[in-house]
């Protein structure tokens, strides 16, 4: 298996400290750095100054929102990145949310799906290399009505560009199967994960004429290694309010995709009462309802054994690469944790 990351560039509380958190996590042996954009600073600029100051690991945009950008504007900002690091650019793109795109950015999210999968196409077309031609249900290039005529862009692609969804879903799922390089995922249980995201993903996959081998599986978790039990519960306490925002607080009062990931995981009922609670302004009661079940069943929290037997679990439900979010009180303990995690993950991928 692959060790990954999630970044935010204006996280850590300081633009340089993150900067130097990328540098030192590439020296521990990380394969992939993902930038988020979610509604903080943006992925491309990140990615390109990450770029200048990495060597090795591929830079990956985790994820770009689609609809924020015109699919031609995704393309030309996927291509100079990948020709500026020499091809070690990955285009992460997702759909978002409405609380996101319609609340932050003030563009419609009404029909995702197309949306999505029409993207999908221009952006191969343009990465192709050709003239850019394409007339859809949300996109029309060109416009239609007027006097322009298809147009290529004056640069080509100089190297692959590997495409991955965030997805969480059904019908996000069967399209990422069938013509995405790579899923993002998150909310993962890998002992719900068959039923509620991998038939998905194999129908697509199906349908599209491909195998489950042609699809990397990135999966993300909250990394933090336990000395003793005390210290576990602690950390497993400090875990539940995260999880209940993620549950109450992600998207809008009437959709969120997390909640419903989890929900087709088993925890429905909790899952719908989290959110409910939470929307009604009682944080600390919706964060009260998750269990220590469910906290150590969608992280890699946990004594460094849990953490290896867990990972091992991870690997053989269908993971390739694990995206970690390391814990630690200052860059220095976090670095310690990713390069404990980052061992773990490539001796579970080394299968004996």
């Amino acid at each position: 298996m692959r060790a990954a990351i999630t970044v935010e560039a204006s996280g850590l509380g300081s633009w340089t400290r993150q900067a130097d958190f990328v540098v030192e996590a590439e020296k521990l042996g990380l394969d992939i750095c993902w930038v988020a954009e979610a509604w903080g600073s943006d992925a491309p600029s990140a990615l390109g100054y990450y770029a200048a100051r990495t060597e090795r690991m591929l830079l990956g945009s985790g994820v770009m929102q689609v609809g924020t950008r015109t699919p031609v504007a995704l393309a030309q900002t996927a291509i100079t990145l990948s020709n500026l690091s020499q091809g070690r650019f990955l285009l992460g793109l997702g759909p978002s949310g409405p609380q996101v795109v319609e609340g932050l950015h003030g563009v419609p999210f009404a029909r995702p799906l197309a949306r999505v999968r029409e993207t999908v196409e221009i952006v191969r077309q343009v990465l192709a290399g050709g003239k850019i031609d394409h007339s859809g249900t949300e996109y029309r290039i060109p416009l239609p009505g007027g006097d322009a005529v298809p147009m290529k862009l004056s640069m080509r692609a100089e190297h692959p560009v590997p495409l991955y969804l965030a997805a969480l879903s059904p019908a996000m799922l069967r399209l990422t199967g069938e013509v995405a390089d790579g899923w993002l995922g998150t909310s993962f249980v890998p002992e719900g994960a068959a039923g509620a995201y991998f038939a998905h993903l194999d129908e697509g996959l199906a349908h599209g004429g491909r195998v489950r081998a042609d699809l990397d599986v990135c999966q993300g978790a909250e990394v933090a290694f336990a000395a003793d039990e005390e210290a576990l519960s602690a950390m497993v306490t400090g875990r539940k309010k995260e999880l209940a925002f993620s549950l109450g607080g992600m998207g809008s009062a009437s959709t969120n995709f997390y909640n419903r990931a989890y929900s087709r995981q088993g925890w429905a009922e909790v899952a719908e009462e989290v959110r409910q609670r939470w929307q009604a302004g009682d944080r600390d009661g919706a964060a009260g309802l998750v269990t220590d079940e469910m906290v150590l069943a969608t992280t890699l929290i946990g004594t460094e054994t849990m953490v290896r037997e867990r990972l091992r679990v991870w690997r053989d439900a269908g993971v390739d690469t694990v995206r970690l979010y390391p814990a630690g009180e200052d860059l220095a303990a976090r670095l310690d944790t990713l390069g404990r995690a980052i061992e773990l993950v490539h001796e579970a991928g080394a299968r004996p």
